[in-house]
């Protein structure tokens, strides 16, 4: 049984020079597999099934098969450690004097790869006859002796000057944040085309090990873009055509993380997220993420253990010829058996004072009990703005805070909470115009009631424990 290979990568997680490198054998004539299997013998680790796979595919682009290779594999499944780790010292002693130019989303992830493989050639590069210069061991660019190179930056961060015979890529994208960001996607495509992609000498590599976050990401606008990549994608839970053969609904590590385990991480972050980041198959923004035919309609409240009323404000009254957004109060409880349940949701457009006389009079209905969360728009007028409403609000427990990261990232909570069946609503007159926003979200006309949502999860869903699912024979919709 092939056991796990995590410990080599901490948690993170003239012209002759413009020539690509003869293609030169190191003096053991070790297989790229065989140095894997030599490194991580002594920790009585060697590589899994996939591991296998991926270290043939990056042989292959070593040797003289493709030249782009893309590897596309669910977080905490040793790709790291076998693409940017073991692979790079391997590749120097096939081509002594090639120059790697390696990045990562940042420069401290791009540095920590970077003395992983210094490190990892230090200890064992006498197996493939490489060793280090002396003077030259910096952690983020070292040069080994017979005139390889190794640089290391963050995606973004300045190559002018350096030249590749081997570009490895390693998580370009940081968080579901920028994914959603189509500025921070933009800023990323633009620097491997204008800037990475331009340092490679002629006949030069290109590997990109990745784990899929968006439809538009740097992964997909390279398979969208150019056919040329070879792609090596390996969902973590098998499907059709599957590359290694696995059986339907096979775990990619079971020695690792069986099915159960996996069965249960989708469970708590739903069909968005785990497609992408588990299966490498984000689904388009264009789909609804609520799936509201999950949300059950409770007659008669369960026993409450905990309140909030998270509000989204606008100051704007309506009028002939005008469809302002609205200021909204969602009140989002946890009840005594962890689930949530939203049990109550005013919505009013008026301007500013009319707007702060209905949070003090929902507050006064509500009690002191229920926490009041506002948000707090950027720049002086936020502050002032929140500093009135809490003045207004003296006596009850007010939380400001602002905005972070992009609707669609902020709505992931609640809509993993709906598709796994743990938030339900109170019947209600409010009840239509709510789901009705969550079934158009992202694409419908407002998403007031969403963003209000998403930010009463925000302050409470993650100081509670994790939530059990409704009895949905029982609880009628």
């Amino acid at each position: 049984m092939a056991k796990r290979a995590e410990p080599i990568l901490a948690e993170r997680s003239g012209d002759a020079a413009n020539a690509a490198p003869e293609s030169l054998s190191s003096p053991t004539h070790l297989s790229l597999a065989q140095w894997a299997e030599k490194v991580l013998e002594p920790a009585g680790q060697s590589p899994a099934r996939h591991h296998r796979e991926m270290l043939s595919r990056l042989s292959d682009l070593a040797e003289a098969g493709p030249d782009r290779l893309m590897l596309l594999l669910p977080p905490g499944h040793g790709k790291s450690t076998y693409a940017s780790v073991l692979f790079p010292a391997w590749f120097l002693a096939r081509h002594p004097q090639a120059s790697i130019i390696a990045a990562s989303h940042t420069a401290d992830l791009a540095e920590h790869f970077a003395r992983k493989v210094r490190d990892t050639l230090r200890d064992h590069g006498d197996i493939l006859g490489l060793n280090l210069l002396r003077e030259d061991r910096a952690a983020a660019r070292w040069r080994t002796q017979p005139g390889g190179e190794y640089f290391a930056c963050g995606i973004r961060g300045p190559i002018t000057g350096r030249r590749a015979d081997l570009v490895l890529i390693d998580d370009p994208v940081k968080s579901h944040t920028e994914a959603d960001s189509p500025t921070a996607r933009n800023a990323i495509w633009n620097w491997y085309r204008s800037d990475l992609a331009t340092r490679l000498k002629p006949g030069g590599r290109i590997v990109l090990v990745m784990t899929r976050w968006h439809q538009d990401d740097l992964g997909g606008r390279l398979i969208d873009s150019d056919p040329s990549w070879n792609v090596l994608r390996l969902p973590a839970i098998a499907e059709a055509d599957d590359p290694l053969q696995r059986p339907l609904g096979a775990a990619l590590w079971p020695e690792w993380e069986n099915e159960a385990g996996l069965e249960r991480k989708r469970h708590v972050m739903g069909s968005r997220i785990w497609n992408a980041l588990f299966q490498q198959s984000p689904t388009p923004d264009t789909e609804s993420l609520f799936a509201t035919t999950r949300i059950p309609v409770l007659d008669i409240a369960p026993g409450i253990r905990r309140e909030i009323r998270a509000w989204d404000l606008a100051a704007t009254a309506a009028a002939e010829g005008r469809d302002p957004d609205w200021t909204v109060g969602l009140k989002l409880a946890v009840t005594t058996d962890n689930h949530y349940l939203i049990t109550d949701v005013v919505r009013i457009r008026a301007g500013p004072a009319e707007v702060a006389d209905t949070i003090r009079a929902v507050a006064s209905q509500d009690g002191t009990a229920v926490t009041i969360a506002l948000p707090q728009d950027p720049g002086q007028a936020g502050k002032q703005q929140v500093a009135w409403l809490s003045q207004r609000l003296a006596g009850f427990r007010v939380r400001a805070s602002p905005e972070t990261g992009a609707k669609l990232t902020r709505a992931n909570l609640p809509a993993a909470a709906i598709e796994t069946g743990s938030l339900g609503i109170i019947r209600a007159p409010w009840n239509r115009a709510l789901l009705d926003e969550l079934r158009d979200f992202p694409n419908g006309h407002k998403d007031d009631q969403v963003d209000a949502l998403s930010r009463a999860f925000a302050q409470l869903a993650l100081t509670t424990t994790q939530p059990g699912r409704f009895n949905l024979p029982i609880l009628a919709r």
